[in-house]
Parts: structure tokens; sequence; C-alpha cells
């Protein structure tokens, strides 16, 4: 009886690290199932030739989009990775996108509003997704292992040839046109690298005693860097010049979130005061700082390409006794949003799209992108991993 219940108690600190390590490097919703252990479907780092995919696939047809009114489509009702590029395409605007269930790649035009699969690998599993910006290769991230505890990166070419891997467990990754930011983190604390886009010429560009940050590009030369979000903790935002240097440019805010600007100019904070989210706009040479009217997390939000307006999905009425915004993340709570739009030189927010009145239901956006024009705004449905856009 005593050994029946030492090995129950092993098999439940087992899971319960699995589960942690999925939360803390995904915050995805709780209930999304992810690939067993050993699946030969995943490409597993360090095991052999470099992964070429299955022959076959097992993805569902996404079937065809589903207009909403004028301007505003559902492309997928299945669920979709986290993370999607849209790119001017010939005399259209393409959307791609990663089917949850099989991690084939698929391309959406949005005037002839058609479907093309461009990839038939698959890779189950896929948690997240960043895309480089023309759209030619994701950075999928998974976890593998009999316990789930180690964090795969790989390099997804959207045409279906042969991709590669980053190092293994990686704390966080960034992605730009002719560059790739990654981030690898210890007790020790955290070493920030940069590599072109075929992962080569991997260079250390920081090293910090923080063990637990985010990290994204804040214009060419500067990257910010901040602590993971969570509301019983105090979190700072820091830029980082080329030498290494840190400067602290938001915090100390519980549960502190920072969205930088392409140009690196401005930084989206979000944070929470008593449980109630807030949001403000950090000039990063200024370094003033300007209250928003609106408020939400600034993973829910999107930068035009001209440092101009800022698109964030804002909850109406965001229910209350949750902590913000762990909650969110762990997909204990979910939200009714509205999509504003944020004119940075007025700091005036303006409604753009209220889906109580063209969807008759509610949407959680995450995920938002945008195309370069500013013309196409693409977001997730946290709901129920749909995918949609909507004509600007």
């Amino acid at each position: 009886m005593g050994r029946n219940l030492i090995i129950g108690a092993i098999v439940i600190v087992v899971l319960g690290l699995g589960v942690a390590v999925y939360v803390m490097f995904f915050s995805s919703d709780a209930g999304v199932a992810v690939a067993p252990a050993g699946s030969t479907s995943l490409p597993v780092a360090g095991q052999g030739a470099p992964f070429t995919g299955a022959t076959t696939t097992t993805s569902l047809s996404p079937g065809a989009p589903t207009t909403i009114s004028a301007r505003l489509v559902q492309i997928s009702k299945g669920p979709v990775v986290p993370g999607e590029v849209v790119v001017d395409a010939v005399s259209d605007v393409s959307i791609q996108y990663i089917e949850r269930q099989s991690g084939n790649i698929y391309s959406y035009l949005t005037r002839a509003k058609t479907i093309t699969r461009t990839s038939n690998r698959t890779v189950p599993g896929i948690q997240s997704a960043s895309w480089l910006p023309n759209g030619s290769l994701a950075f999928v991230r998974y976890l593998s292992g009999a316990d789930f505890s180690t964090i795969n990166t790989y390099a997804l070419p959207a045409n279906g040839s042969s991709g590669f891997f980053l190092p293994q467990n990686l704390s966080d990754i960034a992605v730009a046109s002719t560059s790739i930011l990654t981030l690898s983190s210890g007790v020790n604390g955290s070493a920030a690298s940069l590599a072109r886009t075929d992962g080569s010429r991997s260079l250390e560009v920081f090293t910090t005693s923080l063990s637990s940050l985010r990290v994204s590009f804040a214009g060419k030369s500067h990257y910010l860097a901040y602590t993971k979000p969570s509301a019983t903790l105090s979190g700072d935002a820091f830029l980082v010049d080329a030498t290494g240097h840190f400067s602290r440019v938001a915090g100390p805010h519980n549960g502190l979130v920072g969205l930088p600007s392409p140009s690196g100019k401005f930084v989206l904070v979000s944070y929470v005061l008593n449980n109630v989210m807030q949001m403000s706009l950090v000039n990063t040479a200024t370094g003033e700082t300007i209250s928003l009217p609106v408020a939400t997390i600034a993973d829910k939000c999107v930068w035009g390409a001209d440092d101009s307006v800022v698109y964030c999905g804002i909850p109406v009425n965001p229910p209350v006794g949750f902590s913000y915004p762990d909650d969110w993340y762990q997909g204990a709570v979910h939200f009714s949003d509205r999509i504003w739009k944020i004119q940075i030189s007025s700091r005036y927010a303006q409604l753009v799209l209220d889906f109580s009145k063209e969807n008759q239901r509610p949407i959680d956006a995450e995920a938002l992108a945008i195309d370069p024009a500013g013309t196409v705004l693409v977001f997730v449905n946290k709901n129920d991993g749909s995918l949609w856009s909507y004509s600007l």
C-alpha cells in the first residue's frame, strides 16, 4: 500500500512539472492537448538527421472562410497556432498561419478569399510561432520528452522544405527580417544572442543576472527586456543598447508587459494596480510616460509599421476576482473584446470593431498581426483558437 502511494506521488510530481513548464513558457489554455511523448511526427533536436517531416498529413480540411460582414471574416473554424504573419502578395494580401492539430501551414488571400495549404509536414503539438516578416519561415516551439520538460525551437519553412533546430530550452525568441534574438536563462541569469535567420553567426549581445525575462527587438540596435509578468510580483522593463547596457523604461509594476514599437521609439506598457488593468505609453528617448484612455494586456495589441498607431483587443467589463494577467495567460478567464485603435500623436482611442454588433458572440483577441500597409488586421480568438481577419 505504501509503495503504491509513493509511486502515485512520483507520477503526480512529474505531471506537475510538465504542466508548470507548459504554462511558464507558452501561456496557453490548459485544455490544449500536447502530442504524446515519443511521437514520430515531432522532430526532436539532437536525434539523428534534421527533421524532414511526414510524407502524409492528418490535416482536417480548413473549409471555406466565413464572411461575417463586409469587412470581418472568420478564416478558420478549427484552432490555429498563436502567431501568424500578414504579407503582401501579388495584387493581394496573404495571411500565413499554422493549423494547430497537424502543424500544416496555410495561406489565406484576403481579396480572393481562398485558402491554400503550402506545407503538409505533420508537426502536431506546436504551441507558438514566430514568423519572418516575409512569411518564408516560422520558428515554432513545442515541448518534448517523457515529462514534457524539453523546449524545442524549430525553423519550419512555409514551402515544406527542410528546416533546422535552434538550441534547446530557449526561454524566449524574437524575430526580425534579417536576424533572430534568442534568450537562454538559468539560475545564474540570462544571456541573449543574435544570429542570422538561418541560425548561423550567433553572437552574444547581452547578459544579466535576471533569470526570468522576455525579450524583443526595439528598433535596429536596441532590445526590450522585461521580467516575466505576474500579478503578485513587481516587474520592470529595460531598454538594452548595442553594448549591453540596461536602462529602465518602466516599472516597478505588478503584471508588467511591454510591447516596443517597430522603431523602438515607444514602448506600450500594461500592468495592474489594485488588480485593475492599466496601460501607458513610454517615449524611450525622453522617458515621458503617458497614461492611455483604454487598458488591456499589451500582448493583446499590435503596432502599425510606422509607429503611428496601436490596435488592441480591449476587454468589455473584465471579470472580477481574477489575477491579471496570470489567469488570462493560463486560460482561467476569457474576455469579450472590442478592437480599439490608439493614435500615438494625439493619444486618441477610436473604436474600430464591436464584435457584439457584427459577430453576435464574444471574441477574446490574441496574437494580433497587421500588414505593412495597415490594411488588414488579423487575430486569434482565444476562446476557441479560430483565426479572423478584418479589413481596416
